[in-house]
């Protein structure tokens, strides 16, 4: 889990290219602004968020993610 706590913030660009190339195997399209586009919708839903949660101890900063179980806090 550190190393999740450390490069959470790349799964976005990753997922971004991992849909990018599935959807040139699926669909083969010359229109690269609308292949972004689709590509970045999808990866911004599945990405991880990163809230921050009022406590009794002040401010932590949590990551939730649809395949986390539980959210990890980063403070």
């Amino acid at each position: 889990m550190k190393l999740f706590k450390k490069v959470y913030w790349l799964i976005y660009p990753l997922l971004i290219i991992v849909f990018m190339s599935l959807f040139d195997l699926v669909y083969t399209t010359d229109n690269v602004i609308l292949k972004i586009g689709i590509c970045s919708v999808i990866a911004f839903i599945l990405s991880p968020r990163r809230k921050i949660i009022l406590t009794q101890t002040g401010r932590t900063k949590q990551i939730t993610w649809m395949f986390l179980k539980e959210p990890i806090s980063i403070d």
